[in-house]
């Protein structure tokens, strides 16, 4: 009997360090785990980004005349597409398609309206190419139904899962007799990450904070550097750029609390990763976080700087040598995993191929 072909987009993987990346890398893994016999899996993508999924599954290479000449993946009897704007969807009409949503931040970013449109345009357009959409948080669920027509298309929601793996976990070791007590955060360095904001909370107090990422916005990243000198902390604020898996490990085990101020995020990955070492996390209470913090995290309540600086001197320390929380805080992290998802994910394709 033939097997039905499901490709996975994982396009943006040409994008390391980046939130995109990391999903379709474990819930590809997670699907492969997953995968029922009479089901093949293969992976659309560049040449360059070479065969992460291994050598026993089929690669569909991507090319950049695919947006315009859309003949490939002709094969495929669904398309699980991982990116809202997504160019890429093959041509023939028989391919099912399952679209995963992961947030319309471009409209909580200050873009101009014309850009709003022309986003949100696109969005629409390839809603309008699926047959069942998938929204990684209830928070983006509620935007699709607020801002964008789903024509009677069944939506569900389906959580990412934890990137954190136990086996490596255990492999780390620091003394922690040699750190500084810290803030730590990670993400891409732009402007709705809001990590300026953290650099108020070093007012009153001689925590350290380090920020790992990639720099999009160089503007942006000088203008934090430029705060902390304001601010007198400049010599307690590392950008550490970029960072390896491990190292990124170290940095979550050995941190004092972990900050999330994003004011636009449709799940945010790096909260779940910190809680699953038992961290403390401190959010901002924008789009999805208190979502996806729930009752375990700490929140800000106004992102105000003379606020900021109060929460540093009189909040931040009793809330990091308070109760030891770690073990409610890993078993909330634990409901997130992708394996969990895959499972979700497979019982959606099956009902689509049946």
């Amino acid at each position: 009997m033939d097997k039905k072909k499901i490709v996975f987009d994982s396009e943006r993987m040409k994008h390391p360090h980046t939130g995109l990346y990391h999903f379709c890398k474990n819930l590809g893994e997670a699907l492969l785990e997953k995968k029922p016999d009479n089901y093949a899996v293969g992976f659309y993508m560049r040449d360059s980004d070479n065969e992460v999924f291994g050598d026993k599954v089929k690669y569909y290479r991507q090319k950049l005349f695919h947006k315009f000449w859309p003949f490939f993946a002709s094969d495929a009897n669904l398309w699980h597409s991982t990116y809202q704007l997504s160019s890429y969807f093959p041509k023939n009409t028989n391919v099912k398609v399952l679209s995963t949503i992961h947030d319309l931040n471009f409209l909580k970013e200050g873009k101009s309206l014309a850009k709003e449109k022309k986003y949100l345009k696109k969005l629409q357009d390839n809603l309008n190419r699926a047959d069942i959409v998938v929204a990684i948080s209830s928070y983006v669920k509620k935007d699709l139904e607020d801002y964008c027509d789903l024509k009677g298309k069944p939506l569900y929601v389906i959580y990412n899962g934890n990137n954190i793996q136990p086996q490596t976990m255990n492999r780390v070791t620091v003394d922690t007799s040699l750190v500084r007590p810290f803030i730590y955060t990670i993400g891409t360095v732009n402007r709705k990450k809001n990590f300026h904001v953290l650099v108020y909370l070093l007012v009153g107090n001689s925590l350290e904070l380090k920020i790992s990422g990639i720099n999009a916005d160089a503007a942006y990243q000088q203008y934090i550097l430029d705060l902390a000198k304001k601010l007198g902390v400049a010599d307690r604020v590392y950008l550490t750029g970029p960072i390896s898996e491990e190292e990124k490990y170290n940095y979550l085990r050995d941190c004092s609390i972990f900050g999330f101020p994003s004011i636009a995020e449709g799940f945010g990955l790096p909260v779940i990763e910190a809680m699953s070492f038992g961290k403390k996390v401190l959010l901002s209470k924008y789009t999805s976080l208190p979502e996806i913090g729930g009752s375990e995290a700490y929140y800000l309540d106004s992102m105000d700087p003379e606020y900021l600086m109060e929460f540093g001197k009189s909040n931040l320390l009793e809330i990091i040598n308070g109760e030891d929380r770690s073990n409610e805080i890993k078993k909330w992290a634990a409901q997130f995993s992708w394996e969990k998802a895959a499972s979700q994910y497979w019982d959606l394709y099956k009902e689509l191929l049946k």
